[in-house]
């Protein structure tokens, strides 16, 4: 496992990284990201960066996911008892505020935790909901996620290639996750998540983890696409 994920980092340093702030423009409408985190090194020798979440969406939906990641539409801010909160949106951003209540010993978690996408769960729940505070906790996130985080990505247009435990995604989160050599720093945040799943992958993520690694098969679909994404970055450039 430990040969496959170093495999996968190594290949992966290929590609460009992309920090905040980043024009959307320069993303592909379909694809897998990595995101990787300031402070968090890979297990197989020297300081490179490891990878700490994995995610993909959709057909041609993979831009908004980048942008609900970041909040890069501000106005979501201005929610309030009858709308969802920007978490409500990106998995990624609940895990990061679920960390930041249970650090704070916070027992609003158990509210940050429903979701308010749906009317049925705001009409019954939203008189738990103290806006202030969510919006403090969401502000903390986008300043986390633009400060600390970077992300690369591999193009890749079919949704059957790219999706799920039948798909790419799942085998490169259950290569990572499984790694016995890429730990977590002690002062990486999600020490603090209350899903186990988080603590004991060091990945921002819950889903896939014990999914079987890469095949060779899969190895030829990474190698290709970095092949393909290089072309089509140049040409953006």
């Amino acid at each position: 496992m430990s040969v496959l994920c170093e495999w996968l980092h190594a290949k992966l340093e290929k590609l460009p990284r992309i920090r905040f702030p980043f024009e959307l423009e320069e993303l592909p409408e379909n694809g897998i990201y990595f995101f990787y985190e300031d402070g968090e090194i890979w297990g197989h020798g020297g300081t490179k960066p490891r990878i700490v979440r994995i995610g993909t969406s959709r057909d041609g939906n993979f831009r908004s996911r980048i942008k609900e990641h970041y909040l890069l539409d501000e106005t979501k801010m201005k929610f309030d008892v009858t709308k969802p909160p920007p978490h409500d949106r990106s998995i990624f951003r609940k895990h990061i505020g679920r960390a930041l209540l249970r650090k704070r010993n916070n027992d609003y978690l158990k509210v940050w935790n429903i979701s308010f996408i749906p009317k049925a769960n705001r009409e019954k729940y939203g008189h738990l909901r103290d806006i202030r505070l969510e919006r403090e906790i969401e502000s903390s996130i986008t300043r986390i996620l633009r400060q600390k985080f970077s992300f690369s990505f591999l193009m890749i247009d079919s949704q059957i290639i790219r999706m799920g435990s039948a798909g790419l995604e799942g085998s490169l989160i259950g290569t990572a996750a499984q790694c016995v050599l890429c730990k977590q720093s002690s002062n990486w945040l999600g020490n603090n998540s209350p899903k186990f799943e988080v603590r004991r992958s060091g990945l921002w993520l819950v889903q896939h983890i014990n999914d079987p690694p890469m095949s060779k098969r899969d190895q030829e679909v990474v190698i290709s696409s970095i092949k393909g994404t290089a072309r089509w970055t140049e040409k953006k450039q």
